[in-house]
């Protein structure tokens, strides 16, 4: 490989890492309180509210249902509202974002649904409001399972982040189509392949052993 196209996939791993982290940081932002609104509003939950549940329910299946790429197209007027532009590596941030945050929100509040009720129960008995459940029972309890859920949307986000490069987001993506694919260079797809391999491999690994560390039931 020419040291220009060395050049052009240390930039692009750049982009690719850009994109993932600001997406991911800001679906773990939003993802995260709407995993635990879906699980307090439903029935049963520390502040049960059937029909903000299933509206809450209703949006969040919504965007999951839509494939990537028709959601960052069809997001490309929001994109340019925001940024200014829709393309680029900050303009593709936007529909990565917005396509994570549901899907983080529903994974955790698997790990969230899964926290003993018998711990929320004693909390309310010695008093504790909706608050301190949360910060004291549920997000401590349901912590490895949301930092797993964190890390299977880190790794969606790598593979959606290719796929927007299909628009001129930039990243691995767009360098793999514009040189691998137009261009037939195949010394150039596969060492897209293979940064992308270790990579996700890397995130996975930091976060199991992150896992490890905070699970206290082993």
């Amino acid at each position: 490989m020419s040291p220009i196209m060395l050049e052009l996939l240390v930039r692009s791993l750049w982009e690719t890492v850009v994109m993932t982290a600001a997406s991911g940081v800001i679906s773990l932002a939003f993802g995260l309180p709407l995993g635990l609104a879906l699980v307090a509003t439903a029935r049963g939950g520390i502040a049960e509210n059937l029909w903000t549940n299933r509206l809450l329910g209703a949006i969040v299946n919504g965007f999951r249902s839509v494939p990537f790429i028709i959601l960052l197209v069809a997001l490309i007027p929001v994109t340019r509202l925001i940024v200014g532009t829709s393309i680029g590596t900050w303009a593709a941030i936007v529909p990565l974002s917005i396509a994570a945050t549901p899907y983080y929100a529903r994974i955790a509040e698997v790990s969230l649904r899964e926290v003993d009720r018998g711990l929320i129960e004693a909390v309310r008995a010695m008093g504790g409001n909706r608050w301190t459940i949360v910060r004291e029972v549920l997000i401590p309890e349901a912590l490895p399972g949301i930092v797993a859920g964190f890390t299977v949307t880190l790794v969606t986000l790598i593979g959606a982040s290719a796929m927007a490069g299909a628009i001129g987001a930039g990243g691995l993506g767009d360098l793999a189509i514009r040189y691998g694919y137009q261009r037939f260079e195949t010394t150039v797809m596969v060492a897209v392949v293979a940064v992308l391999i270790v990579l996700v491999c890397g995130i996975q690994w930091l976060g199991d052993r992150l896992v490890a560390r905070l699970d206290h039931r082993g």
